[in-house]
């Protein structure tokens, strides 16, 4: 049985990361602003009122957490804005990239005396942060947030292999979720949990720093 701390829980895949890994026996610890019903439901330990851009708020998340050791890091929060080349809003810019690559490492860094040899780091990214696959151009602040978030992960990948700590920067596929409008063409975010859980599980110190897809497929850089 593991404990996982899970950031970004009050609904879509975070979430159903907390559902599943409460069904399959782990002990979760859930990250959020403000707890919707449906994760209060759960029954899960849930610390709100916590903003992943605020220093102070980091420092008092670890201060409750007293010294808990935790086997996993799952960082889902994040946030999609529009930002087309016509429409270009510099503080929507900023806003994404605090909250979609700062944080997740500013938290990594600050719950390092949590995580011991075996650990396991994840980065939710998205395929949209992949330069070679961008073929339709659009969404700067988002797109650029996730390169971002990108090359923290393989930097940390490199930095905590010392400790024993792997990391994996995992694209949850197309998901209907509210973020994505619930679109038609997703997938639900049950199947992508399954999915992204497998990739947690096989993660290992010899594939850290890898990009994948939920389905197992090596996205490029």
């Amino acid at each position: 049985m593991a404990t996982v701390l899970i950031t970004g829980t009050n609904r879509g895949i975070g979430l159903e990361y907390c559902r599943q890994l409460q069904a399959r026996g782990d002990t979760v610890v859930a990250v959020c602003r403000t707890p919707s019903p449906e994760l209060e439901a759960l029954g899960v330990r849930i610390e709100a009122g916590v903003d992943l851009t605020d220093g102070a708020a980091i420092d008092a998340l670890v201060e409750r957490l007293d010294g808990l050791r935790l086997d996993a890091l799952i960082l889902n929060a994040g946030i999609l804005e529009s930002t087309s080349l016509g429409a270009l809003d510099a503080e929507s810019l900023r806003r994404q990239f605090e909250v979609n690559a700062i944080a997740p490492l500013r938290l990594t860094r600050a719950l390092l005396g949590h995580l011991g040899e075996g650990a396991k780091v994840i980065l939710m990214t998205s395929r949209m942060g992949s330069i070679d696959d961008n073929g339709s151009g659009g969404s700067y602040g988002y797109r650029m947030s996730k390169v971002a978030l990108n090359m923290a992960g393989k930097s940390l990948a490199i930095d905590l292999r010392p400790r024993g700590i792997a990391v994996a920067l995992l694209h949850p596929g197309l998901v209907s979720t509210r973020m994505t409008g619930f679109s038609a063409h997703g997938i639900s975010p049950e199947e992508s949990v399954r999915g992204l859980l497998a990739r947690i599980d096989a993660l290992s110190l010899e594939t850290s720093g890898t990009f994948w897809h939920a389905n197992g497929q090596v996205l490029p850089w």
